[in-house]
């Protein structure tokens, strides 16, 4: 009985004396954090979305601290967050450039025919790798709601088969078109005034077969424009939004009516 007291005795000496030794050890090697970069992970949203182009909002917080990341970059906060973050940083906070996800495509379940009835799991990802999608047109977009299902913000409704963005609640953050497999979903300025609802990069003739709200080509934005701020590119318009006063001339002359100014 005497042994087995020792024993215990002599391991749970062993015990304290490693723990404190472990506790002096982590006092003296411990990495000191700056504390402005918990005031700057209180300050961000917590959405973790990764628009800033970090891993998370921890991730941005220590970037801003230890390397000089931009104060103005996270774009569910907008200008509020970065003046609070700036104010902690001693900085000017500077133009914070919103965005809004747009959904280039108007290929609704009436307009573009589907192929085959699809009967599986809602999931665009899945969908794309089965005989490249339900519909006829290569670039549309697929219905399956898996950008809805990565909003954060409620921010996405499907209807007649094509995601819709509510702007008033599209954050930018850009998870839906990073999710997007057929790269439909793109990131524009939220001052935007004109915007191309197409992706269909098939030459005319096949691209109306296909979808018949379907960009064509024509090339007739192009000419219209007085700022050289859209092109036709790979056989669809694309707009310069660093160009793009929002006249909406484009808008005017495609025989499509695939341009279209936003309301408001």
């Amino acid at each position: 009985m005497g042994d087995i007291l020792i024993a215990v005795a002599v391991v749970g000496g062993l015990g304290l004396v490693f723990g404190l030794l472990l506790a002096f050890a982590s006092e003296v090697f411990a990495v000191k954090q700056d504390d402005r970069i918990d005031k700057i992970q209180d300050a961000l949203p917590g959405a973790n979305c990764g628009a800033c182009g970090f891993a998370g909002c921890s991730a941005y917080a220590a970037a801003i601290v230890n390397d000089g990341a931009p104060v103005n970059m996270c774009s569910v906060g907008k200008k509020p967050v970065a003046d609070s973050i700036a104010l902690i940083m001693g900085v000017d906070a500077g133009e914070v450039a919103e965005k809004v996800a747009h959904v280039k495509c108007r290929g609704n379940c009436d307009v573009s025919p589907a192929k085959y009835e699809y009967v599986g799991i809602s999931d665009c990802i899945a969908l794309s790798k089965l005989a490249g999608g339900i519909k006829h047109c290569r670039n549309a977009c697929l219905g399956q709601g898996t950008c809805k299902t990565v909003c954060q913000f409620d921010a996405i409704t499907v209807e007649n088969g094509v995601a819709k963005i509510n702007e008033e609640l599209c954050t930018g953050c850009g998870a839906c078109s990073r999710i997007c497999p057929r790269n439909v979903i793109e990131m524009i300025p939220k001052k935007a005034k004109v915007v191309v609802n197409c992706s269909n990069n098939e030459k005319g003739q096949s691209a109306s077969r296909h979808c018949k709200s379907s960009c064509i080509g024509c090339k007739m934005c192009e000419k219209t424009c007085e700022h050289d701020a859209i092109h036709v590119v790979d056989n669809v318009a694309f707009i310069d939004y660093s160009k793009c006063i929002g006249c909406g001339k484009c808008a005017e002359k495609c025989p499509k009516g695939v341009i279209s100014v936003k309301a408001g």
